[in-house]
């Protein structure tokens, strides 16, 4: 019997295998369900299991070979940056950041556009351009009240935005993406630190990253905050989930 408080989906399935798009010589497959609207509380319970939202969409691994995609917390109240997070910090005193309602502009999908054109080349990424209809069908769609976007400013350029989602006692990192211009001064690192900030301004507990891939250069950053937690196994509705507390050696 399903004691939580996730609510039955639209539509439940689980991708065929596929090569992975993470790591050379794997096979990834993930399951989806997908979702109209779900509560604050209701994604935060699905969090909590390791499943991710994306527009309508949540997804977690399926993959029987290979359990390598690790979901990770960190841990709000008891976080400290370490010396390379701080500097990353003070580097960006000039930026701004400002939190919205999610929405698009021709800003969004210019800086998108140039953000995923610049991945492309630095790391293979398989090219891709969007525009305001599939931008929205991918990050605005759906009944979500937890959606919310952070915009960081250098002086009146928008350079970076940041979709989160905001939950009873967490912040769910969900997307980020920035100008290429600003890369040299850590715009990943500074996001991340100001997403955490905005935690503890709001008293909550967690600011769910996603899934950590140690191998992966894009995913391999994000257990370099500490303390934080990985999920152990990929618990069921009704199974409690087990986290796993990770301090800095």
């Amino acid at each position: 019997m399903n004691t939580s408080s996730i609510p039955p989906e639209r539509f439940r399935t689980i991708e065929p295998e596929r090569t992975c798009s993470y790591l050379n010589g794997e096979v990834a497959a993930l399951e989806y369900r997908v979702y109209a609207s779900l509560t604050p509380a209701e994604l935060e319970e699905l969090l909590s299991r390791g499943w991710r939202r994306f527009g309508t969409y949540v997804f977690r691994p399926a993959c029987q070979a290979c359990e390598k995609c690790i979901p990770l917390r960190i841990d709000v109240e008891n976080f400290h940056p370490s010396k390379s997070q701080r500097k990353a910090r003070n580097r960006n005193q000039h930026i701004q950041v400002t939190l919205h309602q999610p929405q698009v502009t021709r800003q969004h999908i210019d800086l998108y556009n140039a953000w995923h054109k610049d991945m492309t080349e630095r790391r293979d990424w398989r090219p891709q351009q969007t525009n305001v209809y599939d931008y929205v069908e991918g990050f605005l769609s759906g009944e979500f009240s937890s959606i919310h976007e952070l915009r960081y400013w250098d002086g009146e350029e928008l350079v970076g935005v940041g979709l989160v989602d905001i939950l009873p006692n967490s912040i769910s990192s969900a997307y980020f993406y920035h100008a290429p211009a600003w890369r040299s001064l850590s715009p990943g690192t500074f996001s991340m630190l100001c997403e955490i900030q905005l935690a503890q301004q709001m008293g909550l507990r967690w600011v769910y990253l996603g899934y950590w891939i140690e191998k992966c250069q894009s995913m391999a950053y994000k257990n370099r905050f500490y303390p934080h937690q990985v999920l152990l196994e990929r618990p069921d509705d009704d199974q409690k989930p087990s986290w796993q507390t990770v301090t800095k050696e």
